[in-house]
């Protein structure tokens, strides 16, 4: 082991990349317009579940985990369960909540009329974007347009 390795993160993210229904017409523009989504647990979407899905815009997911938390409120009033049962509870919904945070954005911005164009991974969202940019641009025909850059890059 080499003192250069220590406390190096070979962690790898994945992400898969969405563009709108009606790009722009040029290049520059259209990769601007793309929106990349991690892959993988949500620590923020764990630990403020509702928030989070309010500032992502995940307007139904939010309506979603409103009625799930009132309903699981409810059983647990009449059940009368103690605080650390709900407790408990509330944890495990935002436990389900942050993993599947990328999946209800992945939804929302299907139901949008997105459209996934690819997947990438690399070592940081940095490098993801850098690779997807190079093979999408290589990928491009004559006339300047851009096709679908499907599988992992």
């Amino acid at each position: 082991m080499t003192l250069s390795s220590i406390g190096a993160s070979n962690r790898v993210v994945a992400y898969t990349v969405h563009e709108s229904a009606k790009p722009a017409p040029a290049a520059v523009e259209r990769a601007d317009g793309f929106v990349f989504v991690k892959d993988g647990f949500n620590w923020w979407a764990f630990l403020f579940a509702p928030l989070w899905m309010l500032v992502n815009r995940l307007w139904l997911a939010f309506l979603g985990y409103v009625v799930v938390a009132a309903v699981l409120g409810g059983i647990l009033f009449l059940l009368d369960a103690g605080m650390a049962w709900t407790t408990l509870v509330s944890l495990a919904l935002n436990l389900i909540v942050a993993f599947e945070a990328d999946s209800m954005q992945r939804w929302t911005l299907e139901r949008k009329g997105w459209r996934m164009i690819g997947t990438v991974s690399g070592a940081n969202m940095r490098e993801c974007e850098r690779r997807f940019l190079e093979r999408w641009i290589g990928a491009q025909d004559q006339n300047g347009s851009a096709a679908a850059v499907d599988g992992q890059v």
